[in-house]
């Protein structure tokens, strides 16, 4: 009999299982404090368990909404300042959800790197922990892979998945007509779209990540990693409380391309730019890269993270609602006959 030595291991071709299981064991009290009515099991098991019957939906329409956070993730791989990305990955895709008028139940995420580092990567899932506690959903599972000669050191990608439930007959948008009343609700930042531009903009500045931000307090790196407002109590307590006929989670395409989706056929809006007040992050980017109105419009939030599009009758007691809920709420203009979304007044 050959007697037998000592081979390759997984871990000599980079990848480490300890170090995996040790970022489980470190998460598990961040996914738990995420628990809520439904959960059956999370983490641990090749897959994770919920109860629709327990949350308390009778005759439930599931909803799936999934993102990612894009470029701005290379920011917070440049300035190590990872803890906010988990939440923006959360509220990209819980943010989707209430549009649909959906409750979010539980969510799942994806974190891929070259090499794991197991503080960086706790680091995250518990700002995605976060993001799930504020949004009363459960982190309920996911997957770590660590994947090397597929990102360069330090680097790693983030991917969410949600799943969210409405009682049949509740979908938005509903009964949207000409004469309903915009609410806009105010971001916090530039959340999460638009950060290919952001960087080249931050590159024709001359301005690097810890310099001093223009705009705001802090380093520049930090003041731009700002994570994305969870928007989802609030609204969910204005639909429950009746009047509300859509909402626009204002991502990709600004209010110019998001604020269109939710609209019959044949009807347009008219917003007033001078509803709100321009946060001087994007008063700095349009004046860095000399860009138009428009194209701020089309490109980023310019302050408005979501519309809610409401009863003419019903605007004032969710517009105070929404206040009491801690939003900033602009009355932003009105559901015309008129395709398209025609603009009122000056933005820049």
């Amino acid at each position: 009999m050959t007697a037998g030595k000592n081979g390759i291991t997984y871990a000599d071709a980079g990848v480490d299982i300890d170090a995996g299981n040790a970022l489980v064991d470190r998460i598990k009290p961040a996914a738990k404090r995420t628990n809520r009515p439904g959960v059956m099991s999370g983490l641990g098991g090749f897959g994770a368990l919920f109860d629709l019957k327990a949350a308390g939906y009778t005759d439930p329409i599931l909803v799936g909404a999934t993102d990612g956070v894009g470029t701005k993730l290379r920011i917070a791989i440049d300035t190590g300042v990872v803890d906010g990305v988990g939440i923006d990955l959360v509220a990209m895709c819980v943010n989707d959800l209430i549009c649909q008028g959906a409750e979010p139940l539980f969510f799942l995420d994806y974190f891929a790197t070259g090499k794991l580092d197991t503080d960086t990567a706790a680091r995250i899932i518990e700002g995605i922990a976060e993001g799930c506690a504020k949004s009363g959903c459960a982190l309920i599972g996911g997957e770590t892979a660590e994947m090397p000669g597929m990102y360069p050191d330090g680097d790693f990608d983030l991917a969410g998945f949600s799943v969210g439930a409405m009682e049949r007959g509740a979908d938005l948008p509903d009964g949207v007509q000409a004469g309903d009343v915009l609410l806009g609700l105010a971001s916090n930042g530039v959340h999460s779209n638009g950060y290919s531009l952001v960087r080249k903009l931050v590159e024709l500045s001359g301005l690097g990540w810890d310099s001093a931000s223009p705009f705001g307090d802090g380093s520049l790196g930090e003041a731009l990693l700002t994570p994305t407002r969870l928007y989802v109590k609030p609204a969910l307590a204005a639909i429950r409380a009746g009047g509300v006929h859509a909402l626009a989670h204002i991502t990709g395409g600004g209010l110019t391309e998001n604020l269109p989706r939710v609209l019959p056929e044949g009807m347009g809006a008219q917003v007033d730019l001078n509803a709100w007040d321009l946060p001087p992050v994007f008063g700095w980017m349009a004046q860095t890269g000399g860009i138009a109105e428009a194209e701020m419009l089309k490109t980023f939030n310019c302050g408005i993270g979501m519309i809610l599009v409401c009863a003419e009758d019903r605007a004032a007691d969710l517009a105070q609602l929404l206040q009491d809920a801690g939003e900033t709420v602009s009355r932003l203009g009105e559901i015309t006959e008129t395709s398209g979304v025609a603009y009122s007044g000056k933005l820049l």
